[in-house]
């Protein structure tokens, strides 16, 4: 009759119905709940972001104690660096570390632990370095803040390794490695470089002698002109404007180009600018003294020339980074079509 086969229908419907949510239910059991963390889960992450504050409020202190430590020898170098010829630019270089930090905070690693053998090693340099700085007094003054700042530049190193780990030290690898130019150069490097800067410009210099017609007798790094005698001294090496100059190539290298072989080709380009710059200097004092008169020898653009020159020297280096940066775009951007056809239609790119 049809209201029993009506009757009949809906019981197997209903058994069908709660074999299903039987079935639903004992799946939902076994499979995992992906939506919902579990309370291990929930807990981890909650306290993943309070130790990683920790520490960092830990290095930060640390940093306080260790600049109040230091506050006399500090204060001791940033007055010699100020009216130093050579090493005025290391001042600057803390404040360019925070700020590379500053740009790259996303970056860096979230994986932060004690790497206690890094921080005793460097902590152990640093209080080697301190202790000969101490001891030796006979040192001049530039190696003896040579020593305090590679003192310094040591112990926040190892409070680095100690709070954060060497994970994060190796992703802020480029911003630690820059702070080593706040440590001045030993006497006995800056006259080296003095010297070897100085004989190579003279040798640029007679070049360009050549090259514009001009005559000049050389002798060594002495050359007579028609009316008057030009020595190239150490004061002529450019060596402060030429270690400024191998900062900016590495920041701009590291900042601008991803290639290895394109940062290096821009790091060794200043070589020749700054040798360039030197010989162009020289020819230009020289051809003011024959052409207008012995005294412009002692002119301004011989006497505070240099940034002028320095400058022009810039110049040259920002063209040579702005070819290899459209380079190396091109070159990603070639080989981003041949991995986007390696990769199968059907998976998808996230």
């Amino acid at each position: 009759m049809p209201w029993l086969r009506s009757r009949h229908r809906r019981q197997l419907f209903g058994k069908r119905d709660q074999r299903a949510n039987a079935f639903n239910q004992k799946t939902a059991l076994n499979l995992p709940n992906i939506d919902s963390p579990t309370a291990e889960n929930v807990i981890g992450r909650s306290d993943e972001p309070a130790s990683v504050n920790k520490r960092f409020i830990g290095w930060c202190i640390y940093l306080a104690i260790l600049c109040g430590a230091f506050a006399l020898p500090l204060r001791e170098f940033a007055s010699y660096a100020r009216h130093s010829d050579v090493h005025s630019y290391v001042l600057l270089i803390p404040f360019v570390t925070a700020y590379l930090m500053y740009i790259r905070w996303k970056q860096l690693s979230r994986e932060l632990s004690s790497s206690w053998g890094y921080a005793l090693l460097l902590a152990a340099a640093g209080t080697g370095a301190l202790l000969a700085s101490l001891h030796f007094t006979e040192l001049g003054q530039n190696d003896h803040m040579t020593l305090i700042a590679l003192s310094f530049v040591c112990f926040v190193i190892a409070g680095i390794f100690l709070f954060l780990g060497s994970k994060w030290a190796r992703s802020a690898m480029f911003p630690l490695f820059f702070l080593a130019f706040m440590i001045p150069l030993p006497e006995a490097a800056v006259d080296f470089l003095e010297n070897a800067s100085k004989e190579a410009s003279a040798e640029v210099a007679n070049w360009l002698f050549l090259i514009s017609g001009t005559p000049a007798l050389r002798t060594g790094t002495l050359f007579q002109l028609p009316g008057i005698s030009i020595i190239v001294a150490k004061e002529c090496s450019g060596i402060r404007s030429s270690l400024v100059l191998t900062i900016t190539s590495l920041l701009a290298a590291n900042m601008f180009l991803r290639t290895t072989w394109r940062r290096a080709l821009l790091v060794v380009a200043v070589i020749p600018l700054g040798l360039l710059r030197n010989g162009l200097r020289i020819l230009v004092i020289s051809l003011l003294c024959v052409h207008i008169g012995p005294e412009m020898i002692n002119s301004v653009i011989h006497r505070r020339g240099g940034p002028l020159f320095f400058v022009a020297s810039l110049i040259p280096l920002f063209v040579l980074l702005w070819w290899l940066r459209r380079r190396d775009v091109a070159a990603q951007q070639r080989r981003a079509p041949a991995n986007s056809k390696s990769i199968p239609a059907d998976v998808p790119i996230v």
